[in-house]
């Protein structure tokens, strides 16, 4: 199935695949290669975004799987189908604008307009820069540019094409998927990211829950504060090491849903999620 036709509710998962997935970029630059993931339980596979996906659509949404190239998400797909889910997948890069406009239309021809949006878009730019290169001045524009695309103008777009009608509706949920650096500025450590437009994520996140909580949209931003498990993070060494410190995927998604199914009245607008949560924490 690759329309809505059976009106359901729609759930857009902007990254839905994962860097940390089998045949993934982070995957692929820790281990030289590929892994296999046929050991991983399902919900594992394909790291958050995943997760959401496969939790969103067996709830009984009509789940939108957004990605650069459709490849990566076609397994995923399958995944969800096998499950009794229905789901499309979408080409989306949020470097630029005319890709994220038109993903947009698509979705909304074909899918409908987002009743939830989760913004859980990664990237790896300054992983592979060595010890000599931490300090910010050896960082390239370039490499700045692409994480401020993804983690700040990015969701700025986004929400511009799904917030008009969430606000019509009355009702919708905007959710971000960030990290511990949106809380605060850190150095920059050999194989880290780039994470300081992370804070602006949060920023953003703050400022669209003032401006849209009272036309019934809740937004929220979600800390994930650990090594998430999925196929490349599952073969590192502090993973073998140290197993009960990876975060379940699928409780992530299981908070996710949460937050989208919680009364208005007791709307959480943050919370931070551990490899100890067995629950939001507040």
């Amino acid at each position: 199935m690759t329309k809505n036709d059976k009106g359901k509710q729609v759930a857009v998962v902007i990254g839905a695949t994962s860097k940390w997935q089998a045949d993934g970029r982070n995957t692929r630059l820790a281990h030289g290669t590929s892994v296999d993931d046929s050991a991983l339980p399902v919900g594992v596979r394909w790291g958050v975004g995943g997760a959401i996906a496969q939790k969103f659509a067996a709830e009984g949404f009509f789940v939108v799987l957004t990605t650069r190239a459709e490849a990566n998400a076609s397994g995923l797909a399958e995944a969800i189908r096998k499950q009794g889910g229905d789901c499309m997948i979408v080409e989306l890069d949020l470097a630029k604008q005319e890709s994220i406009a038109s993903a947009f239309a698509t979705i909304r021809a074909e899918a409908g307009a987002p009743h939830v949006l989760v913004y859980n878009a990664g990237y790896l730019e300054g992983r592979d820069l060595p010890p000599e290169k931490e300090l910010l001045e050896h960082i390239p524009v370039e490499m700045f540019d692409t994480a401020q695309h993804i983690a700040s103008r990015g969701p700025f777009l986004v929400a511009k094409e799904v917030l008009p009608a969430m606000r019509k509706r009355g009702e919708g949920s905007f959710f971000f998927s960030n990290n511990s650096s949106s809380l605060r500025g850190r150095k920059r450590m050999t194989g880290q990211s780039l994470y300081y437009p992370r804070v602006m994520m949060r920023t953003l996140a703050q400022v669209l829950t003032e401006e849209y909580s009272e036309h019934g949209i809740h937004v929220a931003n979600v800390v994930i504060d650990g090594l998430i498990d999925s196929p490349g993070t599952h073969g590192l060494p502090r993973a073998k090491q140290n197993p009960d410190q990876l975060i379940n995927p699928v409780k992530i998604a299981d908070a996710f849903y949460y937050l989208h199914t919680q009364d208005r009245s007791v709307w959480t607008h943050e919370i931070q999620l551990t490899p100890f949560s067995t629950k939001p924490s507040y």
